[in-house]
C-alpha cells in the first residue's frame, strides 16, 4: 500500500474526526475535509508537467495537503528547507531534480524576507482561484468507497519513491535522498508495535516536514493512526506550543533536544501533564536535560536515533525498556552491525566501530548520485557514517559522527564526548558546540563555541582536564551570540567551524 492510499482508508473511517488543528490559520480540518481538499489539490497539481513538485511550506494544514495532493496527482514531493537560504535551496532542488514548480506561500516569503524564485506557485493564489466545479467534483469523488478511491490514486507500487528529502548539509553539500512508500511504512507500522500510540493520541505537529523526523513522526504516523495533529508553523515559538499542550491536552511530543530545552524554559509545573510520551532524536540528549525535565515535569524523555536515509528511526528507547544515555534497541525488522573503522571486521560487544543498518527502512539511494550511493550502501547495508557500540543487552550507544572525530597529535578525539563534558559543566541555558580548527604541528586543535552566558572559563577548563585527556581539552573558547542552527534544531557545524576558523585567523593577525 502507498502512503496516500493509507490516508484515504483512514480518512474514510474517521470522516468527522478533526485531523488537523491548524494554528497558522486557526482552522480545524476534519478527515473528511482533508480528503476533499487533497483531491482539489491533486486536480490542480496534475496540470504540472514534471513528475517532481517542490513543496516549501511551514508545518500546517497547507503543507500536509500539498504533500498529499502531490502524491494523489501521481507526482513526487520534493521537500525544501526554508529556514536557511530558502532561495538558494529552491534553486538547488530545481536543478538537482530537474523540475520547475514549487508550491509555497506568500506569507512565508514575506516572513523570511525572500523574493520569489521563478516557478513558485502560491497557496494563496490556488485557494482564491478555486472554482465551484472543482470543489463539487472533489466532494463527490470523496464520497466513493475507500477501495475505489485507493485505486484512483495508485501510481506504481510500494517501492515507488514517496518523497525527496535533502540531507542537512551540516557537514557537506546536501544529497537528495529517495525514500519509498515501503521505507516510511516500515517506521509508521513498526513504532505502534513498541510504543502504544493510537488514534486516541493527540500529536504536537511542530517539526518541519522538510526534515524526515518531522515528515514521518509528525505527519505520516499520526495520519496513519487516525490521530489529531496540532500544527505549529514555527517550532521555536515555545510559548505557543506549551499553550497548545495545555489547551489541546497533547499526548505525544516529539522533537530535538534543542526544542525540549525551549519547552522546559516556557512550561510551568503541570503544563505538560497530558504528555504520555516525549521522544527526542536528531541530536544527542544530554543527561542534564533528561534529569531536569524529569525533575521539573515528571516526564522521562525517551531517546531515539535515526537518519534521513533510514526514514528515519533506527532505534529508540521504549517505556519499561529504557537505558538512559543509549539510543535504544533497533526497531523490529532492523539489522544493525558495528564494523571496525580500519578493518571493516564485525566488532565484539561493547567495542566501538561504524554503525551499519539494513532493513525495509533503508532508502532507495541518492537521486542522480551513483558515487555517493555506492559509497554508503553495500549489499543492502547502509553505512550511517556514525560511530557506536552495541552493549550486552542489545542497546545501541551513539559515539558521534565519524567526521566528528578528529586526530590531534596522532590520537583520535571525539568532539561529541568533549561537548557532553562541557555541556554538563556549563550553567543551565548556556549552549555549546565543539569543533576543530587546523594546527600545522598537531593536525588540529579542539575549540569550543559557547553561546552568550556567564561562566568561569578557567574553572571549567580545570574540571574538563579531570575528565578528558589533555589533547581533548579545548584550546580556545569563542563566544558566539547565536550558535547557527539548522531548521531541524541541529547545530550547523560547517557554519560554526567557519566562524571559529575566522576568529582564529583574526587572532593570529593581531599577534
Amino acid at each position: 500500500m502507498q502512503l496516500h492510499q493509507k490516508f484515504v482508508e483512514v480518512a474514510k473511517k474517521n470522516s468527522k474526526k478533526i485531523a488537523v488543528y491548524d494554528q497558522a490559520t486557526g482552522k480545524d480540518l476534519s478527515y473528511e475535509r482533508m480528503l476533499i481538499a487533497a483531491f482539489i489539490f491533486a486536480g490542480r497539481f496534475k496540470k504540472y508537467k514534471s513528475k517532481y513538485l517542490g513543496i516549501m511550506v511551514p508545518t500546517s494544514a497547507g503543507c500536509l495537503l500539498s504533500t498529499l495532493g502531490t502524491l494523489m496527482a501521481g507526482k513526487i514531493p520534493v521537500m525544501i528547507n526554508y529556514s536557511t537560504g530558502a532561495a538558494e535551496n529552491s534553486i538547488y532542488a530545481q536543478e538537482k531534480c530537474s523540475f520547475k514548480t514549487i508550491i509555497t506561500s506568500k506569507a512565508l516569503l514575506d516572513k523570511i524576507k525572500v523574493d520569489p524564485v521563478p516557478g513558485m506557485v502560491f497557496l494563496e493564489d490556488i485557494m482564491s482561484s478555486l472554482t465551484t466545479a472543482e470543489k463539487l467534483k472533489a466532494a463527490l469523488t470523496s464520497k466513493l468507497p475507500s477501495k475505489i478511491l485507493q485505486s484512483k490514486v495508485k501510481y506504481g507500487d510500494d517501492e515507488s519513491t514517496s518523497v525527496i528529502l535533502f540531507t542537512s548539509g551540516s557537514e557537506k553539500e546536501p544529497k537528495a535522498v529517495q525514500l519509498s512508500h515501503k521505507n516510511i511504512f516500515h517506521n509508521i507500522s513498526t513504532i505502534p508495535k513498541i510504543i502504544d500510540v493510537t488514534g486516541d493520541d493527540i500529536f504536537a505537529g511542530t517539526l518541519p516536514l522538510f526534515h524526515v523526523f518531522g515528515l514521518t513522526t509528525n505527519f505520516w504516523l499520526p495520519l496513519s493512526l487516525g490521530s489529531s495533529i496540532i500544527t505549529h508553523a514555527n517550532p521555536l515559538d515555545y510559548s505557543a506550543i506549551v499553550k497548545s499542550i495545555v489547551d489541546y491536552k497533547i499526548t505525544i511530543l516529539i522533537g530535538t533536544p534543542t526544542f525540549f530545552h525551549g519547552y522546559q524554559r516556557k512550561a510551568e509545573p503541570g503544563d505538560l501533564s497530558s504528555i504520555r510520551y516525549a521522544i527526542a532524536g536528531a541530536d544527542k540528549l544530554t543527561e542534564k536535560l533528561r534529569l531536569s525535565f524529569q525533575k521539573e515535569h515528571g516526564i522521562e524523555i525517551l531517546e531515539g536515533y535515526g537518519a534521513t536515509e533510514t526514514s528515519p528511526v533506527i532505534s529508540v528507547n521504549v517505556p519499561g525498556t529504557n537505558k538512559p544515555g543509549s539510543i535504544g534497541k533497533p526497531l523490529p525488522g532492523v539489522q544493525v552491525k558495528i564494523l571496525d573503522r580500519e578493518s571493516d571486521e564485525i566488532c565484539a560487544t561493547n567495542k566501538e566501530g561504524k554503525i551499519l543498518v539494513k532493513g525495509d527502512l533503508v532508502m532507495k539511494g541518492y537521486l542522480g548520485d551513483v558515487e555517493e550511493t555506492s559509497m554508503h550502501m553495500h549489499g543492502g547495508w547502509y553505512d550511517t557514517g556514525d560511530m557506536g557500540i552495541i552493549d550486552e543487552d542489545g542497546f545501541l550507544w551513539h559515539r558521534g559522527r565519524l567526521k566528528r572525530f578528529v586526530k590531534v597529535g596522532g590520537e583520535m578525539v571525539s568532539l561529541v564526548k568533549v561537548e557532553e563534558v562541557l555541556s554538563h559543566l556549563l550553567p543551565e541555558g548556556v549552549t555549546c558546540c565543539v569543533v576543530d580548527v587546523p594546527n600545522p604541528k598537531k593536525g588540529a586543535d579542539v575549540v569550543a563555541a559557547v553561546a552568550t552566558g556567564e561562566f568561569d572559563r578557567k574553572k571549567i577548563l580545570k574540571k574538563m582536564a579531570k575528565e578528558l585527556p589533555a589533547i581533548a581539552v579545548p584550546k580556545e573558547f569563542y563566544v558566539i551570540e547565536d550558535i547557527p542552527m539548522m531548521g531541524s534544531g541541529k547545530v550547523a557545524f560547517r557554519e560554526v567551524e567557519r566562524i571559529c576558523r575566522e576568529r582564529q585567523e583574526n587572532g593570529k593577525k593581531k599577534n
